[in-house]
Formats: C-alpha cells, structure tokens, sequence
C-alpha cells in the first residue's frame, strides 16, 4: 500500500494519476470533456460528464498501474476552483449545468455591490468582489432554476465546487464537503476565522443548508464506495489545483512562490500562517489546511488566459493543428514585430481585474504572420505573468528571487525562456511538472502516513531545468510598458 491515486478535475479534462512513494508517477490517464458556451461570456459544463469522465481515467489509470484498489493507500482530489455545482441530494442529479469558473453572466451583479462591499469582501475573504468566484454563481442558479431556491432552503439540494461534487459521488452521497482551500474560492467563506460567514451568505442570499462542511485540506474526509473501484479507499486529501500545485511544488517556506500554466495562468506566493492583504489587486487565500497546525496564507494572482489561448489558435483561428506547434511556430520568427495580443477573451484577472476587457490583437501590419501571433500568445502568457510577479513582490515587500513554474506549458521551452526574460530572474522547471496532481496526492500521503512529512516531501522536488533570464534590464522594461499599452486598448471594451 504504497501508492496513491490522484485525481486531477481540470477545467478541460479529468486525469487520474498513480504515484508511488518516490513521487514517481506510474500510470496517468486523461480524457477531455465538452465545453458549452450557450451566450457570449457564458461558460458551462455537464457536472455529469465530468464526474464519468473522472471515474472512468481513474479505472484506466488504476488498470495501467497494474494495481487493485485495495493496494492503494489512499485517494486524493485536486479541482478546477470556483465552477458552481447545484444538485439535489435524493436523486444526486444536477439541477442545472455547472457554471464554470471562467463565467461572466454575474459581472453586472458584481458592479452593482462594488462601490459598497468590496472593501468588506476582501477583508473578510481575502478576494476582490467579481463574477469568477462562487458567490454569484450560485446566486444566479438559486434565483433562476424553477423552484431551486425555495428547494435549497428546505435542505433538498446540494451546492459544491467540483472537489464536493466529485467526493459526494465517490462516497456514494455519503459525504457532503470540502476542504479549506476550495471554501476559501467561493467568497462566502472567511479566510481569518476559517467558517462560513454570515454576512456574506446573506449578502448573496444563500441558504446554510445548501453548503458542504468545510474539512482540513490534509485528513480523511470518507471512504469510496467499494463498487466504483473495486474496494474502498480512504479519500485523505482534498485541495484546489493552484493551492494543491503550491504543496507539490514545496514551496513550504514563506516567500516561495510557484506558477502553474494550465487553462488559465496562476501565481502563488507562501505568505505562512498570515494572511496578507493586498494592495496592488491580488487575492489572499488559504493555501492548505492540516488536521493540527494553523492555516496556511498564500498571495494568489490569477491569469484567465493562458493555455486556453493557445487553445483559441487551434480552435478559433485554426494557425495550427495542435498546441504542440505552437514553439516551433513561435520560435521560426525572432520577435513579434511589436505586435501584441491581449486574451482578454474572459475579461482580466490580476492585477487589472476588469470583468469589461475583451481579447485585442495589436500592431498588426501587412507584414504580420500566423507565426508572429503565435510568438506574441506566448508572449502574452509571460508579460500577463510578469505583471503578477511584479505585483506580487510589492504586497510582499521584498523582491522575489525566483519562479517555479509547473503545469503543460511549462514544458514549452521557449516560453519558459521568454518568462524569464520579461520577470528578470530564473525560472525553475522541476522534474516533476505534474506538480498539481502530487500536490493532491501530498496532502493524502501526510494524513495516510505514507510520508512522515513536509522535509521528505521537499526532497522528493528535482531541478530539471533553469532558464536564466537573457533580455537586458532596460530592454526587458521597454517590453513590459508597450504590453502596458496594449492592455489599456483592451480595457473596458464590452462595457
């Protein structure tokens, strides 16, 4: 029973990976589920077929690993955050399709309280007041699915993020919950007394009997119904993708900081058992929580856009067939021409935070090729990144030394060496970029005792690769200002 199986609920498919007590990873499966776009800046998913398409990976990946599931010493869930699901506890069947956290139908709800609660909002949550987080997601779904709200009241449905609908259907409905970190996603939750709060759940109408219990991040929440696997596995560990990343990048000291390039791009800084409030439009937020030690704070900026819009140059432009041409493409030109693409396409997280701005695609002559949008998406992906890192060493009053990076596009090269060119210090790829995953996969290891804590965990973190920064100082800040340019042409367009 030295194995552990993860699973990774990500916001364009679900894996499931195997890892041994080396941290190895044995057996990984992954399968890619539908997207749903009903109205511009509506974005949605089947809460059913993520919860099949997650259990079938997991079979595979067990099957792959030659393993049985009594052989496993426990199970692990890392999630794509703040995607609201509404189901009915009897049945077990969603009430309406999950609202992913990408989603922008709430942003005139959130412009509307802006001017009066969002200084209370991030003080007690550590999160600026915008349609990306739970809150209002789950309003709109009480207030517009026939008979939800008086429903919810009554006790008769269930709301969670994708971790608490995954749980609740691996343990047969048994368990109803969360941990802190995907709580702490939802602004409704209070980062500094680590409860429910009032309030906020007043604030957006929410009633209590709809919430999951909110449950340590490292701790055995419930065992898996023995007929989905093949036995029942304890499941030990639960925490959102970004904090589950930061764990698996053991970045357990303060002032570590670590960025995973997925769907979208985010930046975590370990801030220690302080939660730190920003002043430059970041996010404060827990990081992990064990069964006996304090909360963990870190700093958190988030990127929309990121792999997504590499993404949108094989979907939407269709320039390339595969994302994995996107380096090549990118790599046949030198520069861009000063052309700059701003994605947009979901408004602006950090530090901008404009729910307003849309996708621009900038300095574009008669010269311009598929190749150099190409390069300037990567290049989007860095500066976007460079603007947190910057931000990030402000709220933190020292500058930050270096960057761990993780996640699929961080295996791209010439966008590692790009982001250290626009952040000016090193980029860290480590050996294991499946650092989300383990990071899950950590927590469970911790509360199964597989690991006796977070010293081995450290020692298991290997340097594959270090890209030192190339751009001379005085070029690498001529960059950032023209992509400054370029996103104040993007700001406030569909307002």
């Amino acid at each position: 029973m030295e194995h552990i199986l993860a699973l990774d609920q990500g916001t364009t498919s679900s894996r499931a990976l195997v890892f041994d007590r080396q941290g190895r990873v044995v057996a990984l499966a992954q399968q890619e589920f539908a997207q749903h776009f009903p109205q511009a800046g509506w974005v949605e998913h089947d809460a059913s077929e993520i919860w099949s398409s997650q259990l079938a990976v997991a079979r595979q990946a067990l099957q792959r690993a030659g393993l049985e599931a009594r052989q496993l010493r426990a199970l692990a869930i890392t999630n794509q955050r703040e995607t609201t699901v509404l189901w009915d506890r009897r049945t077990g069947e969603p009430v309406a399709r999950a609202i992913v956290w990408q989603d922008r139908r709430t942003a005139a709800l959130c412009d509307s309280l802006r001017s009066r609660w969002a200084g209370r909002i991030q003080r007690k949550t550590g999160l600026m007041l915008d349609a990306y987080f739970s809150a209002t997601k789950l309003q709109w779904l009480l207030d517009h699915v026939p008979g939800a709200r008086a429903r919810a009241e009554a006790g008769e449905l269930a709301f969670g993020t994708v971790d608490s609908w995954l749980l609740w259907n691996l343990t047969g409905g048994q368990v109803h919950a969360t941990d802190a970190s995907n709580a702490a996603r939802t602004m409704l939750f209070n980062i500094h007394t680590l409860q429910w709060d009032e309030e906020l759940l007043n604030l957006f109408a929410i009633p209590h009997a709809v919430l999951p219990h909110v449950h340590p991040s490292s701790g055995v929440f419930g065992e898996t119904e023995a007929s989905l696997l093949g036995a029942a596995v304890p499941v030990a560990g639960i925490a959102g993708d970004q904090q589950a990343a930061t764990f698996g990048q053991a970045c357990f000291a303060p002032g570590m900081a670590k960025n995973t390039y997925g769907t979208g791009c985010f930046m975590l800084m370990n801030t220690g058992d302080a939660a730190v409030h920003s002043q430059h439009q970041l996010l404060g937020t827990v990081a992990w929580l064990g069964p006996r030690t304090p909360a963990c704070y870190a700093l958190e900026g988030s990127v929309f856009m990121a792999g997504a819009t590499v993404q949108w140059l094989r979907d939407g432009l269709q320039i390339i067939q595969s994302a994995s041409e996107v380096e090549d493409l990118a790599a046949s030109v030198p520069d861009t021409q000063d052309v700059y693409l701003v994605p947009a396409f979901a408004g602006l997280g950090a530090p901008d935070w404009d729910g307003h701005a849309r996708g621009t695609l900038v300095g574009m002559t008669r010269g311009t090729t598929r190749a150099h949008i190409a390069r300037a998406a990567l290049e989007a992906i860095a500066l976007q990144t460079a603007d947190v890192f910057e931000a990030m060493g402000q709220d933190a009053g020292v500058p930050l030394h270096e960057l761990r990076v993780d996640g699929g596009a961080s295996r791209n090269d010439l966008l590692m060496q790009l982001q250290a060119d626009c952040l000016g210090v090193p980029v860290l790829r480590p050996a294991l970029t499946e650092t989300t995953a383990f990071g899950a996969a950590g927590l469970a290891g911790l509360a199964s005792g597989l690991w006796s804590g977070a010293d081995e965990l450290s020692a298991l973190w290997r340097l594959q690769r270090r890209f030192e920064p190339q751009l001379p100082e005085a070029g690498r800040r001529a960059k950032l200002a023209r992509w400054r340019e370029a996103v104040e042409r993007a700001r406030g367009w569909a307002r």
